[in-house]
């Protein structure tokens, strides 16, 4: 059973960084994707950035192109979201989810979901 636990969340400062970590444990497949999802509140929970860890694959959702950073260190079985320049805007609930497949990427469509770290940035 895979299990995410996110950490690095807090309030900061417009401008600031953040990088947001996702521990993975319980990992066996090979064609393994983890990504960051994001939730404001009254708003819907919005895909953000993808990394595939056989191949490295990143995708990014359009509004954080340019901003936001996916990694993974897979000898930690660790994943990143390193986010500059942060914006009133991108406060929100960030999660950690992870299937074990690369299909669909940008979809809500992943098994195993972490509980969230809360991103707070003030103007």
């Amino acid at each position: 059973q895979v299990q995410l636990v996110e950490s690095g969340g807090g309030l900061v400062q417009a401008g600031g960084s953040l990088r947001l970590s996702c521990a993975v444990s319980g990992r066996t497949s090979t064609w393994f994707s983890t990504a960051w999802f994001r939730q404001a509140p009254g708003k819907e929970r919005e895909f953000v950035a993808v990394v595939t860890w056989s191949a490295g694959i990143t995708e990014y959702a359009d509004s954080v192109k340019g901003r936001f950073t996916i990694s993974k260190d897979s000898a930690k079985n660790m994943a990143y979201l390193q986010i500059y320049s942060l914006k009133p805007e991108d406060t929100a609930v960030y999660s950690c989810a992870a299937k074990n497949n690369v299909a669909a990427l940008t979809t809500q469509d992943y098994t195993y979901w972490g509980r969230g770290t809360q991103v707070t940035v003030s103007s």
